[in-house]
């Protein structure tokens, strides 16, 4: 991918210890019901600046809600978020401007154009001279030959792409990312990963990151939150959670929890 350079925030890094950072993100006794069903299930972790903390667990284990409470888009049941030190129900539009998202089950305007979609989005974030900030992310995630084209002709893969370039517009200090490279080919997903992890390194953005690729998360993760039933049942480094289960990989671990033959 081409080279896109983004303004530092945060210092240096290698990241100093978690009690000498910043928490961008706090999370008390979250909650989310659906009738009789518990979504999520009083949890709390926090995240640090320049953190990627990965969330995994099987399906219905309360990942996307989660992130959907984060971003505003699911109200809780009960709990508290704060992002950047305030209260998200009490100062949402203030937090909103300086987080971003991309999934992929989120889906643009088809009839649009690349490069509209994109100029629609830059306007909604305020981002001054638009044009040079979309050409760059575009030229960044090697699809700068579609920005002429429809949405709806293009592919899986190039649809992730846009979203993350969209993601990425207003420079956001938070990234919330759920199953970002799914639709990626071994190639680029490995290219989408290392852009991700640079531009941590070179702004200090946080980013809470969800996928069902084990090898993905343990390259990622600087910190992971294993999830089962709505619950945290485990948290830590990679190497942790993989003690913690007495296990060889992390894809074993998330068979047993799948498939219920490990004690919680």
């Amino acid at each position: 991918m081409e080279p896109y350079t983004f303004e530092k925030r945060g210092g240096d890094y290698p990241l100093p210890s978690s009690s000498h950072r910043e928490k961008i993100v706090e999370v008390r006794s979250l909650r989310k019901e659906f009738g009789a069903l518990t979504a999520v299930d009083d949890i709390s972790f926090d995240v640090y600046g320049g953190e990627i903390l990965g969330i995994l667990g099987p399906n219905g284990a309360g990942k996307t809600t989660t992130l959907q409470m984060l971003l505003g888009v699911t109200t809780p049941t009960g709990g508290e978020v704060r992002l950047f030190g305030l209260d998200f129900s009490a100062h949402r539009e203030t937090i909103l401007k300086r987080v971003n998202f991309s999934s992929t089950y989120v889906s643009m305007p088809l009839s649009l154009t690349v490069f509209e979609n994109l100029k629609v989005f830059a306007g909604l974030y305020g981002i001054r001279k638009p044009n040079a900030r979309i050409m760059a992310l575009l030229e960044a995630f090697e699809i700068e030959e579609l920005k002429n084209q429809a949405v709806r002709k293009l592919s899986s893969g190039q649809v992730t792409r846009v979203g993350l370039v969209k993601a990425l517009l207003n420079e956001p200090e938070i990234l919330f990312l759920d199953e970002p490279t799914a639709s990626l080919d071994p190639d680029m997903a490995d290219k989408t990963r290392k852009l991700l992890q640079r531009i941590r390194d070179e702004r200090g953005l946080s980013i809470i990151y969800t996928s069902h690729n084990m090898k993905e998360m343990e390259e990622m993760s600087d910190r992971l939150m294993f999830l089962d039933r709505g619950k945290i049942i485990a948290e830590g480094k990679p190497a942790q959670i993989l003690t913690a289960f007495a296990g060889k990989s992390l894809e074993e671990i998330f068979l047993k929890v799948a498939r219920k033959t490990v004690i919680q």
